[in-house]
């Protein structure tokens, strides 16, 4: 493998067999494992609350109380993580018109025929909608969990706005739970090399190609030296 210094999302790739490009920053990946975490938390400590056949969960992160009083702190820590990925991945989860293309042959991203799925960017379709989904997720459950937070402090004139809380927060926690299921299913059995990318942070040139070859692409060119990017194949 030719030796290159891996430093940011755009290293310098010649699309040598073996050779590997950065996929995820350390700050990225180191957010994302903090985001799972949180939001772990809060799906094993909100189901407890949620069903009493379902409280047995709460024995796995200290019992009733500490679960608790942990919840919503580590939902304001979730809500923080999510915002600061936005702030990273703005742009490059914009939906595109590749992103449509990409939709169109959803069939056969379901079937595993790679192969004759339209090329996407560094996120394809499917990430984007569920990045979405946790981001718009996240600004529901922060609304009505501090209306669950601080119930004592709604009057009885407007206890609607307790059962409201109620009611969007299930809403729109079942949402991101199957979201969640999805994304983990994804990333640890579908896509062979998903997993290991979030923790190393890269992926080889083949794997980048087969899956995000519109990223490659974006990332080779600007990192081919002037001069050479009529030898590129």
């Amino acid at each position: 493998m030719s030796s290159h210094v891996i430093s940011t999302p755009t290293t310098r790739t010649t699309g040598e067999p073996g050779e590997r490009i950065l996929r995820y920053t350390l700050g990225e990946r180191v957010n994302h494992w903090f985001a799972a975490f949180t939001y772990s938390y809060c799906l094993i400590t909100g189901l407890a609350f949620w069903s009493p056949y379902m409280y047995w969960l709460a024995a796995i992160v200290g019992g009733g109380p500490t679960a608790r009083f942990w919840h919503p702190w580590l939902g304001l820590a979730f809500t923080a993580s999510m915002f600061w990925m936005y702030q990273m991945w703005d742009r490059d989860m914009r939906i595109t018109e590749a992103d449509r293309r990409w939709a169109a042959a959803m069939k056969s991203y379901i079937e595993n025929d790679d192969q004759n799925l339209p090329p996407e960017g560094r996120f394809n379709y499917g990430q984007k909608l569920f990045f979405w989904l946790m981001f718009y997720g996240i600004i529901l459950l922060l609304i009505s969990g501090i209306g669950l937070w601080f119930v004592e402090g709604i009057p009885w004139s407007l206890r609607w706005l307790r059962y409201l809380s109620v009611t969007v927060h299930v809403v729109a926690a079942m949402a991101t739970i199957g979201g969640f299921i999805i994304h983990v299913y994804m990333g640890t059995a579908m896509v062979r090399g998903g997993f290991t990318s979030i923790i190393r942070g890269e992926v080889s040139t083949a794997w980048a190609k087969t899956h995000h070859r519109l990223w490659y692409e974006e990332v080779s060119k600007r990192q081919t030296p002037p001069g050479q990017a009529g030898t590129r194949r």
